[in-house]
């Protein structure tokens, strides 16, 4: 490996990050280096690239650090100890943190644990570099034949909306209803996962015609314009008869729009599940407000077990990622085009 390598990283608070060098990572005892085939772009990047200090020392979190929390690619080195995976094995990088050992750990509920607070591209370095190190072979994936380029949003995408489809799983029996609203980078992969798991008529809503056209294209059954006042209105009519509103929502957007809407169209005892960090709030006293006995999620990430299941689908060939590639040396470039919202996929970093 080289002594030196790019890094596209955030030196400081409320400063644009820097495509820098720094040294190559080496392994420890049980460490891992992955070089870096494809990192895929997420909007919490934006956010934190905007981030005052005070929040994010607040959430134990150091500068500078490395971005990209979506990272594949093939093994370069392996540190002492570790006889499970071998030097150019293909893996994804599981993208949140967490111990391994703690009770929610031990229980499959590791997108839970306190560890996850400061994750990879996150508070440490992430893959948005030649090179990543890794600490555990618990963080790794095999990929099979997938490749290792446009394999990394399957970490964060595709394993946080494998997690929130799990969740509403347990409502979305034959004649079910979902409703997944935004169908950007994740909703795309959300309305996938939904039809490769469940037997819901899965029904997407977007502002943009083209992400609705994709939605259908990709599984959706019917697409509806998030735009028309009433959208959970529109949104009861593709209800079972007698039941009165959809079985479930995943909310991808997050504003206080889309959680009226959500939460308006579903019926008694759904499922709304929020993933959208949009900055919403639900202003209607709960007691009247929400549907009786409904059931409401937050989603804030995924488990080891959603990056595996995400990734198993694509593997099968059931989901696919769209992705738009982007040279580390565009990456300012990729971040604009995310931001402006003129992506057809999911941004990609190949390194």
């Amino acid at each position: 490996m080289p002594e030196m390598m790019p890094a596209f990283r955030l030196l400081a608070w409320e400063r644009p990050p820097e495509l820098v060098t720094v040294p190559v990572p080496r392994p420890g005892p049980g460490q891992v280096v992955v070089a870096v085939a494809g990192c895929g772009l997420c909007h919490s990047d934006l956010t934190m690239q905007q981030m005052p200090g005070s929040i994010g020392d607040a959430l134990g979190w150091r500068v500078p650090f490395t971005l990209g929390h979506e990272a594949a690619g093939r093994v370069a080195a392996i540190g002492p100890g570790v006889d499970e995976v071998a030097e150019g094995d293909p893996v994804a990088v599981v993208s949140p943190a967490s111990c391994g050992v703690c009770a929610l750990c031990r229980a499959g509920h590791d997108s839970a644990c306190a560890a996850g607070d400061v994750g990879r591209g996150y508070g440490r370095d992430g893959g948005l570099a030649t090179h990543l190190l890794v600490d555990s072979v618990r963080d790794l994936i095999p990929l099979g034949t997938l490749d290792p380029r446009h394999a990394g949003p399957l970490t964060d995408a595709g394993a946080t909306s494998h997690h929130a489809v799990r969740r509403a799983a347990s409502v979305l029996t034959t004649g079910s209803t979902a409703v997944v609203i935004g169908v950007g980078g994740l909703g795309v992969l959300a309305v996938q996962i939904l039809r490769a798991t469940t037997e819901a008529r899965v029904v997407a809503v977007d502002l943009d015609p083209f992400r609705r056209s994709l939605a259908v294209d990709l599984g959706a059954h019917d697409a509806v314009d998030g735009a028309p006042e009433g959208l959970d209105r529109v949104l009861r009519t593709f209800a079972a008869p007698g039941t009165g509103g959809v079985d479930a929502v995943i909310d991808i957007v997050g504003t206080d729009a889309t959680i009226a809407a959500g939460l308006g169209s579903l019926r008694r005892g759904g499922t709304f599940v929020l993933v959208g960090a949009g900055g919403g709030t639900f202003r209607r006293p709960w007691f009247g407000g929400l549907p009786r006995e409904a059931t409401v999620v937050a989603v804030q990430g995924s488990s080891i077990a959603d990056a595996r299941g995400a990734v198993a689908l694509a593997e099968s060939g059931a989901i696919r990622v769209e992705v738009d590639e982007f040279p580390l040396e565009r990456v300012a470039d990729a971040y604009a085009a995310l931001d402006a919202g003129t992506l057809r996929g999911r941004a990609v970093v190949v390194p």
